[in-house]
C-alpha cells in the first residue's frame, strides 16, 4: 500500500493506494496547524487505522508533498517513529526524472507539480489543471510537458471567510450551489454571488488562457471543492479529487527506481 501525504494550508491529507485493487481506498484529513505535534498526529492516525482495519506494516512507500515547510519535520518524524518508514519529501530536484518540467522548480508549489505530473501522465498533451483548494489555481502545461504559467486567486472558502469575517452583519454560509442566481435572503445572496461569480471566473479564465495559447487544452479539475460548482461540469473533461495524491505517488516512485 502506498501512502501519499499532501500537506496543504488547510488540511493534511493522507491518501492510501491499494496496489492490488489499483485504487485510492482510504482518505484521512487532519487540520493543518503550525503547532502540530508528532503525538497528536499519531493519535489521529492510530484511531483511523483501527476504525478502517489498516495496519502500518501494509504500507510499503510514503511520499510527501508539502506547502507548509514549518511542519515538515513533524511529518517526517511521525513516519519514522510510527510507520517505521523513511518518507520521500518532494522538492525541486524531484522532477528531473519526469516528463514534465518548470523553469523554477524550487518556486512552484509541490502540490501544483504533483497535479501537473498526474495530469500530463494521463493526457500526454497540453492541459489546464484547475485546483479548488485554499487557493483556486490554474496551471497551464504545454504539449511538451513544460509548465507555461500559473494563475492564483482566493479559493471559495477563503472568499466566503473573508466576506463574513470582515463584515459585522454578514453570516458565514454553507458552500452549496443555489438554484437561482437571484438571492432571496442574505445567505442565498452570498451563495449566489460567490458560487455563480466563481462559475463565471473559471469559465472566463479558461477561455482567456486558451485564446492566448491559440488552441484548446484538455481541462481537469481537482481539489476538495471541485464538485461544488455543478454549473461547471461541462467545462471539465475529468474531475479527479485524487489528482494530487496520484502525483505524489508518481513522483515518489519515479525517484525510487530500486523499489
Amino acid at each position: 500500500m502506498f501512502l501519499a501525504i499532501d500537506v496543504g494550508n488547510s488540511n493534511i491529507v493522507f491518501g492510501f493506494y491499494d496496489e492490488r485493487r489499483q485504487a485510492w481506498t482510504h482518505e484521512l484529513r487532519v487540520h493543518t496547524s503550525r503547532e502540530l505535534t508528532v503525538l497528536q498526529l499519531e493519535k489521529e492516525v492510530h484511531l483511523y487505522f483501527l476504525e478502517n482495519g489498516i495496519k502500518s506494516d501494509e504500507i510499503t512507500h510514503v511520499g510527501i508533498s508539502s506547502v507548509v515547510p514549518e511542519i515538515n519535520h513533524i511529518i517526517q518524524q511521525f513516519c519514522k517513529e510510527y510507520l517505521e518508514k523513511i518518507c520521500y519529501l518532494i522538492e525541486g530536484k524531484s522532477y528531473a526524472t519526469l516528463k514534465v518540467s518548470t523553469a523554477r522548480p524550487n518556486e512552484i508549489g509541490s502540490d501544483l507539480m504533483c497535479n501537473v505530473a498526474a495530469a500530463y501522465e494521463r493526457f500526454q498533451t497540453a492541459c489546464i489543471i484547475v485546483d479548488f483548494g485554499t487557493a483556486l489555481t490554474f496551471t497551464v502545461v504545454g504539449e511538451d510537458g513544460k509548465i507555461l504559467g500559473v494563475n492564483i486567486v482566493p479559493g471559495l472558502k477563503t472568499a466566503i471567510k473573508s466576506l463574513f469575517s470582515n463584515t459585522s452583519k454578514l453570516p458565514e454560509v454553507e458552500l452549496k450551489m443555489p438554484k437561482s442566481v437571484l438571492g432571496k435572503s442574505t445567505s442565498h445572496s452570498i451563495q449566489a454571488g460567490i458560487l455563480y461569480g466563481y462559475t463565471g471566473l473559471v469559465k472566463g479564465m479558461l477561455d482567456t488562457i486558451q485564446k492566448e495559447l491559440g488552441h484548446q487544452c484538455r481541462v481537469i479539475a481537482t481539489g476538495g471543492l471541485s464538485s461544488i460548482l455543478t454549473t461547471l461540469q461541462d467545462e471539465f473533461e475529468v474531475v479527479d479529487r485524487n489528482l494530487t495524491l496520484e502525483g505524489v505517488k508518481l513522483i515518489t516512485l519515479a525517484n525510487q527506481p530500486s523499489n
